[in-house]
């Protein structure tokens, strides 16, 4: 790999984490009741999302959709196979308990993530019109509305809606 691919990948993982990040800091301005501080993080949210979106397509790491969809495939069944089964180990050695049970969330989520890629990938467009929802807990991704969370067992009114638009 060259050093410029280097250079887009890191600079795509930063510009990806400063989006989640300031997404986070966004949350906690609101609940401090500082609408234009959460306002602000937003907007520097959405340029770095930008940002990313640029570097990544410059990498050459967005293809087709058949592409992506298998790229997120493996993606997700690296993330359940081998990356969190590997944190979990680590933070239940270290004594953190919390956050080896929060790995192991995302870690069966992952598997859900991948099964839901390979549906769409067999059939992309003869998928069936459903709406996703996600679990506010742990990220659970269900098609249509679900009663209670699976992997964490949070009810209903944890889940919310995914509108057909992100940016």
């Amino acid at each position: 790999m060259s050093k410029t691919q280097e250079n887009l990948m890191a600079a795509f993982a930063g510009e990806s984490q400063a989006n989640r990040k300031y997404l986070a800091f966004a949350e906690v301005a609101d609940k401090e009741g500082l609408p234009q501080v959460a306002k602000l993080f937003r907007a520097a949210a959405a340029a770095e999302t930008i940002h990313a979106h640029a570097h990544l397509r410059n990498a050459g790491k967005v293809g087709d959709t058949a592409a992506n969809l298998q790229a997120a495939i493996d993606g997700e069944t690296y993330e359940f196979t081998k990356m969190y089964p590997e944190m979990i180990k680590d933070a239940e050695a270290e004594g953190n308990a919390a956050v080896a049970k929060y790995f192991g969330y995302a870690n069966k989520v992952e598997e859900v993530h991948a099964n839901l890629y390979k549906k769409a990938l067999a059939n992309p467009a003869g998928m069936a019109d459903v709406d996703y929802y996600v679990c506010k807990v742990c990220g659970y991704t269900h098609e249509g509305p679900c009663d209670s969370c699976p992997v964490c067992g949070a009810g209903a009114v944890a889940f919310f809606k995914v509108d057909g638009c992100c940016k």
